[in-house]
């Protein structure tokens, strides 16, 4: 994966369209540090931007499960016990009547 500066980004802006282009993927500094993530999506936007908007739920799923496990809220077991039940009232709910 290339990395490119904040200052590349405005100075050299053509240089980095192409550097996406051929890589599909760049990550932008800003202080020598990730500040963003530049991803070619071709004709695919839609689909990207929804498995990029789950990948992030799915993660702050996973810290909101951690932080309660570690305060003691609920278990790893009660956790997974509580999915499944949501999960199995969700698809009752939507399921057809034939």
């Amino acid at each position: 994966m290339q990395f490119v500066t904040v200052r590349d980004f405005r100075s050299a802006s053509r240089v980095v369209w192409d550097k996406l282009r051929h890589d599909g993927e760049l990550v932008v500094t800003n202080n020598g540090k990730p500040a963003a993530i530049m991803l070619n999506v071709g004709d695919d936007f839609e689909e990207t931007l929804a498995v990029l908007r789950q990948t992030k739920a799915m993660r702050a799923f996973n810290r909101m499960r951690i932080e309660a496990e570690n305060r003691g809220l609920l278990s790893g077991d009660e956790i997974e016990a509580e999915i499944k039940n949501a999960r199995s009232e969700h698809k009752m709910k939507h399921r057809k009547i034939l």
